[in-house]
Formats: C-alpha cells, structure tokens, sequence
C-alpha cells in the first residue's frame, strides 16, 4: 500500500520523539526526517494541536502523555494507521458508489485531525488535506464525535457561514437528531455551498475511534440526495460493528 508522506512523516516524528529520553530540538528532528526545518516545523505544529506532542519553554519538542501514557485520552499513532488501512477500503467504496470525496478524521483535542481521503474524479470536487483541523460543531465529521463519542464542543462556537450553530441548546437539539438518524451532517454550516454527511467508526471495545463521511456541493447534492448519502454512510459504519 502506497503511504501518504505527510503522515507517514507525523508518524515517524511520534515515534522518535516516543524513544528519545528528553526533549528534542527541532534542527534534530529536521535532521531524522531528512527534511528542511520549515517543513518539520509544519508537522510538529500539526500534531501539537492534536494534542500528540508538545513544546516547552525551551522550544523544544516531547511525546505528549497521550502517547507516552496508557491513561492518554486518544488513539495511539499504531490505532490510527489499524484503523486508517482497515476503514480504507469504505472510504473508497463510498467515493464509488457516490462520486464524491470521502474523509476519515479522528478526534484531537477539541477539532477532528482528518487521517485519511479519497478524491472525488469530478472536476468540482470537495477538499480537506490530510493532516488539516476542523471545528467539531459544524463539520459533519466533528458533530459525529459529539454524537456517538464522548468530546465535547468548545464553550465558543465560532461562526464560519451563516448557516453556522452558534447556540449551545441548538447544537444539542442538532447532536439528538444524529444519533436518532445514525449520522451527522453538515449543511453548509463550514463553508457555504458544501454540503457532508458523517458517521462514527469504534474500536473492538465499542469506543469511538473515528470517523468516516461523504462531502459534496450542493449544486449536486439536494435534500434526497442528501439523506441519501446519509443512510449509506450509516450503513457503512454501523455493519462493520
């Protein structure tokens, strides 16, 4: 299977930092991944904001406890490639059947980390790079962590369009509805004119570990077409409990 570089690279980056007795600098992680330091900068920006390594005063860089701990509160890097080589055949099942781009996202800290895509061989497509944050209150992929996770959404709920939930009762009211349907969707509440849906992915102990969606324009995806992706991407997550 044909690795994604940028994070295959995160995830050489966790490991070191995972062996290494004390704090490293960046030139010294630079120098491990044979890469120039704006580029290891990027990477360790990246996984600092999910929370999987951090930065000290002296600038310099450690494993988080959420990978050097049994206690940490998310998926470890090996869970997240199991996962990313096990889901993978779905996501490319979904862009198949649909058409359209297909994204799998675990949680990371407050935002969902997207891990994994297929694109979409239409010219209007869909695009969330891998390795990229989202908020977890208005993508599809977020409201399914507070659906059928235990995350919880940040106390400011930031407005990106005007479709947007700003209002705590009315995300609840919202996060109800997804798990009475068995996924969550995103009505161009990010951004305007894209329309997703999303459903959650759990572990062997029934623990949500990510999740998985379908994001489209709404030029091609109207309101059957939308509960249409819907009801296939709850299929998709919930027969392979």
């Amino acid at each position: 299977m044909r690795l994604l570089q940028s994070l295959s690279r995160g995830l050489q980056t966790l490991d070191y930092l995972v062996e290494q007795a004390k704090p490293l600098r960046l030139t010294d992680i630079a120098s491990y991944l044979g890469v120039d330091k704006s580029n290891a900068t990027h990477i360790l920006r990246t996984l600092v904001a999910c929370g999987y390594a951090t930065q000290g005063t002296d600038r310099r860089y450690a494993a988080s406890e959420k990978m050097t701990s049994s206690q940490g509160s998310g998926p470890t890097a090996e869970a997240i490639v199991a996962t990313r080589q096990q889901w993978q055949p779905v996501l490319k099942q979904l862009t198949r059947e649909t058409g359209e781009c297909s994204h799998m996202a675990v949680l990371a800290s407050s935002q969902v980390w997207y891990v994994d895509k297929i694109d979409s061989e239409l010219p209007l497509k869909v695009d969330h790079p891998i390795g990229s944050l989202g908020p977890l209150h208005c993508t599809a992929l977020g409201k399914a962590f507070l659906a059928f996770g235990d995350a919880e959404a940040e106390q400011e709920l930031k407005q990106f369009t005007p479709a947007t939930l700003t209002d705590h009762k009315a995300l609840a009211t919202e996060i109800s509805k997804s798990r009475d349907r068995g996924y969550a969707i995103d009505d161009e509440e990010f951004t305007s004119g894209i329309r997703c849906v999303a459903g959650p992915v759990f572990d062997e102990h029934g623990v949500m570990i990510a999740a998985i969606g379908v994001s489209g324009p709404t030029v091609r995806i109207n309101d059957k077409r939308f509960e249409e992706l819907g009801a296939l991407v709850e299929k998709m997550c919930f027969m392979r409990e």
